[in-house]
């Protein structure tokens, strides 16, 4: 017999003593739920982001080990020449870059040219692309929007028709005018959104890219069963790449500098499994089939002493801890077109005074959870430590908001609807939570369970009442919180809660082009007090994570930002 036929025939315990021997040089990664896509201009979430960013490549990346963080070439030779007041951008575009082998290129190989970055912005802005990353250039670009309006949902005209802020003067230069100076545009060149793309590919697959990689990274797309495993291999036409020879005081302290200078990538394999119970990626984990592991809450005790160290018995099993504050951060949020919740503050407030967060934090993060004082996050300029949101746990407070709703004790008040982001037991449990929070003071709610692509799809479309929502910042600044809550960005971009407010949209134009300083951390002050007095959003926690991987691993560095890490880390061989 065979070794790949004894292979299909043993059990699936067995099936890991038959890998190849190359098998050993695999990263296995768990992921949470299914993947929503794997198209550059639709990839918005965390799950889809971790596969995306190691396929995909943008003009700019963030440094690996440097913080603050501290923008760097990627597809791009150098930072941009910027010029007129901030409102042109020249960027010089690496020359003999290969994109992953593609039907689409018949056989031949494909290198990037410059004006495969407007083909991508072009997808953006294309109503059928229906693209999560619209809100990144809506009225920045000169002529974007007029291109959006024009062509409409015509494909030959989103071939022939130009852009007059976008021109590709050479095949490796790129130039971008703006209607007006946009500080954030550099970090919108590092985001996936701004992968380039072949016009080869958008015409052979008809614009649909869901279920393809067609990038220049240094993973390339194998295989991917639907609901529960993907595989990436390593790109063999990938160009010569270092590991970085810099890196900031963790990085020494923690000896992420061995492998300065080398070729990278190291790994040779990417498989991702869909474990959705916490318990199963838990054991997986303890049976060396998950490299790395966000602690599970019910397991904290088991892998974390009271003094936050990691217990004796991981540490017998050549488990390492690292503990990571996040850009990440949750809210409950509430639907403003909403005819029942959208036009009644008071039922709002009462909302936001009958759920008791600390004990939201304590049941699901095991107090790693840090609670929010603020709708900014820590780690970003103008964040401030003593700022306090006016609403806190009181069930009397809630009972008088409800009754000034004109709902005493609930009376005549319809069922809510809140929906979950998943179907796993701490989502369903996170769910009755609410639920029975709010039961104490006469509100009843249903729970509607949906997977992951089915809640975004949700979210999308407006269909949501009230869910909890989250955010994990796409770069350090306090525009990329703000903008989920502009009229502009009304779903399908980010601001699914459908948030109007003229005044704050003023400021958030005022403030978007300001450095950071005194007079941006006064708007950004003003524009949180029209958003914790409309309440749109109740806030809950900012994250940290406490997480374990193998001693196998190597140069392991955990951030909200750098999706594209894999790259960089090592596997010790047997």
């Amino acid at each position: 017999m065979n070794f790949v036929k004894m292979c299909l025939l043993v059990s699936t315990l067995l099936i890991f003593s038959c890998k190849k021997k190359d098998d050993t040089n695999t990263l296995n990664v768990s992921i949470s739920g299914e993947i929503s896509t794997l198209d550059p201009a639709n990839s918005y979430d965390t799950i889809s982001a971790s596969i995306v960013y190691q396929g995909y490549e943008q003009l700019f990346e963030y440094h690996y080990l440097k913080r603050p963080y501290t923008l760097q070439p990627l597809l791009a030779e150098s930072l941009p020449l910027i010029e007129d007041d901030g409102k042109k951008y020249t960027i010089k575009i690496k020359k003999g870059v290969q994109y992953h082998d593609d039907p689409a290129f018949n056989g031949k190989p494909r290198f990037v040219k410059a004006e495969d970055f407007i083909n991508q912005i072009k997808r953006l802005a294309y109503l059928p692309t229906n693209s999560n990353g619209w809100w990144l250039f809506d009225q920045k670009i000169k002529g974007l929007n007029k291109f959006r309006d024009k062509v409409g949902r015509d494909f030959k005209k989103f071939k022939s028709t130009s852009i007059e802020g976008l021109k590709a003067v050479d095949e490796h230069t790129l130039v971008i005018e703006l209607n007006e100076a946009y500080p954030q545009m550099l970090y919108t060149l590092a985001m996936s959104f701004t992968s380039p793309m072949p016009i080869e590919a958008i015409e052979m697959y008809e614009n649909n890219l869901n279920d393809k990689i067609i990038g220049t990274g240094p993973y390339k797309l194998d295989s991917w069963v639907s609901s529960t495993k993907l595989r990436l291999i390593k790109n063999d036409h990938y160009r010569k790449a270092f590991y970085p020879g810099q890196g900031d005081r963790i990085a020494n302290s923690r000896s992420l500098l061995k492998d300065s200078g080398k070729v990278i990538p190291f790994i040779d394999k990417v498989e991702y499994n869909v474990y959705k119970e916490a318990q199963t990626r838990w054991l997986n984990f303890k049976a060396k089939k998950i490299d790395f592991l966000i602690i599970p809450k019910d397991n904290y005790s088991s892998a974390v002493d009271p003094n936050g160290n990691l217990t004796k018995d991981l540490k017998e099993e050549k488990i390492k801890l690292q503990i990571f504050p996040t850009l990440t951060y949750w809210w409950l949020s509430f639907n403003m077109r909403d005819p029942l919740l959208g036009k009644n503050l008071n039922l709002r407030k009462a909302i936001a005074h009958a759920i008791d967060v600390e004990r939201y934090i304590k049941v699901f993060t095991n107090n790693i959870g840090q609670k929010s004082n603020s709708i900014y996050p820590p780690g970003i300029p103008g964040y401030d430590p003593s700022s306090q949101l006016p609403y806190e746990h009181n069930i009397e407070k809630a009972k008088e908001f409800l009754k000034k709703a004109g709902y005493p004790e609930g009376k005549g008040l319809p069922t809510l609807t809140y929906d979950v982001r998943g179907v796993s037991a701490t989502n369903r449990q996170q769910a009755d939570f609410v639920k029975s929070e709010l039961g104490k003071i006469g509100i009843d709610v249903q729970v509607a369970l949906n997977n992951f692509p089915a809640f975004l799809e949700k979210a999308r479309h407006g269909k949501l009442q009230f869910w909890q929502d989250g955010w994990a910042l796409d770069y350090p600044d306090s525009e990329n919180v703000l903008q989920l809550l502009t009229s502009r960005n009304h779903a399908p971009g980010p601001n699914s809660t459908f948030y109007s407010n003229d005044k704050f949209d003023k400021l958030f134009n005022k403030m978007k082009v300001l450095p950071n300083g005194e007079e941006k951390v006064r708007v950004m002050k003003e524009m949180e007090e029209i958003i914790v007095h409309d309440l749109p959003w109740v806030m809950q926690y900012y994250s940290r994570n406490y997480i374990l991987y193998h001693e196998r691993l190597n140069n392991y560095r955990h951030s909200d930002l750098i999706y594209n890490n894999f790259k960089y880390l090592r596997l010790n061989q047997k």
